[in-house]
């Protein structure tokens, strides 16, 4: 027989440790926004650094409710079949920060999309399943011992399905918006499919584990469905934080397309009007030329000192003619040789 921590503890050692890892991430993810996104208002700094802080104090709560019966109440037993008040932090805290999450996503797909319905919906289900969190937490007050958790299901149920469904309709909405507005441009639609892939991921990642929560927790009566809720806060927060930062990397990935194209344009509309942009296709090639330069040699007569003319014999011994009375010299661009 294994030991009376492996049953409820060992599910929640393993969901700590995925919480913990998440949370490391979610710092990187915090400091590169911070870092690369200081032109976004300032009520969007302040909502990031609120998550921030919502995932310390959730941490901070995990690590205590761990700590204690493990450690102050070693060889306890009867410690640890009851969760203490600081466990029912963890279902109240996660549904602030799925609440959060989901209004930010909301607010997008109302600024992207323009339909109240679906804002509605994802507020209606957003609304939902913050208080079922918050029921859940006041439910494990009341309730604490972790084999008679099954009693309040039904707001479990709340808590997690619409948490699910919330989820599903945010990125639901945003592909739909995003798949309807291609432009049939090449490195535009690029973006966009990139776009699609990563908040159906994200998405995707929120809503399935809170669903294998729900059915792990509706299935069997220990703890392994605590595997999946204790990190769903940080997959919520990480989601909204790689979106953000994700910006950036779309910048930089079209800054041979898109970004290259919108600087030419902006080039051309900064220069005056009476300035003609002559295209690299329009620039012709000089022609080849050629240039013939003629020597010319001037049969003169040659006179002494005295001024008397030299005989012909004396004159052709001092100066004699070159054969060839002029040289033609040709160069040209093709060719650089020359003819003598």
């Amino acid at each position: 027989m294994g030991s009376p921590a492996t049953v409820t503890y060992g599910p929640i050692f393993i969901g700590v440790v995925f919480n913990i890892l998440l949370y490391g991430i979610m710092i990187t993810q915090t400091y590169l926004y911070f870092q690369t996104c200081k032109r976004d208002k300032k009520w969007m700094k302040l909502f990031v650094m609120a998550l921030f802080v919502c995932d310390t104090v959730n941490c901070a709560f995990d690590i205590t409710f761990l700590y204690v019966p493990l450690v102050n109440e070693f060889g306890n037993v009867e410690a640890l079949n009851v969760a203490t008040w600081v466990f029912a932090t963890d279902p109240a805290m996660t549904a602030i920060i799925a609440g959060l999450v989901q209004s930010f996503f909301a607010w997008r797909v109302k600024v992207l999309t323009r339909s109240w319905i679906a804002v509605g919906l994802i507020a209606l289900c957003s609304f939902a399943q913050f208080c079922g969190g918050l029921g859940t937490a006041i439910a494990v007050g009341m309730i604490p011992e972790f084999v008679h958790f099954q009693k309040f299901q039904v707001i479990v149920i709340i808590w997690l399905a619409f948490s699910a469904i919330a989820d599903t309709i945010i990125a639901t909405s945003l592909v739909w918006h995003l798949k309807r507005n291609t432009t049939g441009i090449p490195a535009t639609d690029d973006v966009v499919n990139r776009i699609i892939r990563m908040t159906i991921q994200t998405g995707l990642a929120t809503a399935l584990c809170a669903i294998i929560d729900l059915v792990l927790f509706l299935v069997t009566p220990a703890g392994l469905h605590l595997i999946f809720n204790l990190p769903l806060s940080k997959l919520y927060t990480n989601s909204l934080m790689s979106s953000l930062n994700m910006r950036q990397g779309w910048q930089y990935d079209t800054s041979r397309g898109v970004g290259n194209q919108s600087r030419d344009q902006s080039r051309r509309m900064s220069l005056p009007r009476n300035v003609n942009v002559v295209r690299p296709d329009q620039i012709r090639r000089p022609q080849p030329q050629i240039y013939i330069d003629v020597e010319q040699h001037e049969m003169v007569d040659i006179v002494d000192m005295k001024g008397q003319p030299f005989s012909d014999n004396l004159k052709d011994q001092v100066y004699r003619p070159s054969d060839k009375p002029h040289t033609v010299r040709t160069t040209g661009s093709d060719s650089g040789a020359e003819a003598d």
